[in-house]
């Protein structure tokens, strides 16, 4: 699965809109080797597999030590550190690198967004203490974000640049602010891009799919859809 995963994750990178012209052996290949969000990805994914789906323990205790010297490797080149007990849903985007925190037992949805200084962990304050339950399908998170406490991000979310979330989120809200404070509901339809045609299959099996118009937006709103 972690391998399937992985491809839906390179496809973001690979594929970042649909279309595809402009899209070369060259120029994937360049993203493959360049990009520190595809390193940091790819190497999570080969230690979830490790580490929850590979059935024979020799080549377990590997990659085991493999998986934990390149992620030792990732953090020191980018700064990315992602625990290998999170559960992240296929279609993870890392835009930039840098100060990046994914803890340990968060469950993230498909389609995410990460951006720069992010952390996702534990926090809170008395029985709010904890990590998030859950951050949906198509979230965004933007740069300096942090969101902790024993909280649920709904679907199509955006949190806002430096946001500090504690409270749990509707689905398509926009959030912003120290503490975060939602601000619209116009969702992460003008920040989640993707190729529709590659990422079909997971879009499919999505909760609530990314709402891409106005129009199916407010049709979403009406009780429409």
């Amino acid at each position: 699965m972690q391998l399937t995963y992985l491809r839906y994750d390179l496809y973001r990178y690979i594929y970042p809109t649909d279309d595809v012209s402009r899209v070369t052996m060259l120029s994937k290949i360049k993203t493959l080797l360049l990009t520190q969000g595809v390193w940091a990805t790819t190497v999570y994914r080969i230690r979830r597999w490790a580490q929850y789906e590979c059935g024979s323990p020799a080549v377990r205790a590997v990659m085991k030590i493999v998986g934990g010297v390149l992620q030792l490797l990732v953090e020191l080149t980018t700064g990315i550190t992602i625990e290998t007990s999170a559960d992240i849903g296929p279609g993870l985007y890392i835009g930039h690198y840098g100060n990046i925190f994914i803890g340990g037992d968060v469950t993230i949805g498909k389609l995410v967004n990460i951006s720069q200084e992010v952390s996702v962990g534990y926090g809170g304050r008395g029985q709010n203490w904890g990590r998030p339950r859950r951050i949906g399908d198509c979230v965004y998170i933007a740069p300096g974000a942090k969101i902790v406490g024993k909280i649920t991000i709904g679907n199509n979310v955006v949190v806002g640049a430096n946001s500090v979330v504690s409270k749990s989120i509707p689905d398509n809200a926009v959030v912003l602010g120290v503490p975060a404070r939602i601000i619209n509901y116009d969702s992460s339809r003008d920040f989640i891009r993707f190729n529709r045609e590659k990422n079909r299959p997971i879009l499919e099996e999505a909760d609530q799919g990314l709402p891409v118009t106005d129009q199916e937006v407010e049709l979403r709103a009406a009780g429409g859809a």
